[in-house]
């Protein structure tokens, strides 16, 4: 089952560049900064209501965030929906016949359980599942 729009991934090339304009022009709450390195990202998160916006910036060449701002530039990169059973929800989309870019959860920032769909299978958008255990 789909609970929510977790959060709303944005490729920014800086994050210190880009943090201002929401946390002193917005007023949005800065809720912590990360590295992921397993997928070559620095993340920000932002408290925006009961969403959140995740400043994605490359730290390689090599990363996928890194390749998107060089195709497409800087902007919306996917929109991540929290799940519950993310497996399960993994297994559902493949049997309505949506490509999956992850076969398999994963593990993302903040220790979400994460699997991203092909955007081709969701009219050119990336979607995230995205599932957080209880602390």
């Amino acid at each position: 089952m789909i609970k929510k729009v977790d959060h709303i991934g944005i490729a920014v090339k800086s994050i210190e560049a880009a943090l201002p304009f929401y946390t002193e022009v917005l007023k949005l709450p800065l809720i912590g900064i990360e590295s992921v390195d397993n997928q070559k990202v620095r993340v920000a998160f932002i408290k925006a209501g009961e969403t959140k916006l995740e400043l994605l910036e490359p730290t390689s060449e090599e990363s996928t965030i890194a390749k998107f701002i060089e195709k497409r530039g800087e902007g919306i990169h996917h929109v991540a929906l929290g799940v519950e059973s993310i497996e399960e929800r993994i297994k559902e989309m493949k049997e309505n016949g949506i490509t999956m870019i992850d076969d398999h959860a994963r593990t993302g920032a903040g220790g979400a359980e994460i699997a991203f769909m092909h955007p081709k299978s969701a009219s050119g958008v990336l979607y995230e599942l995205c599932e957080k255990k209880a602390r």
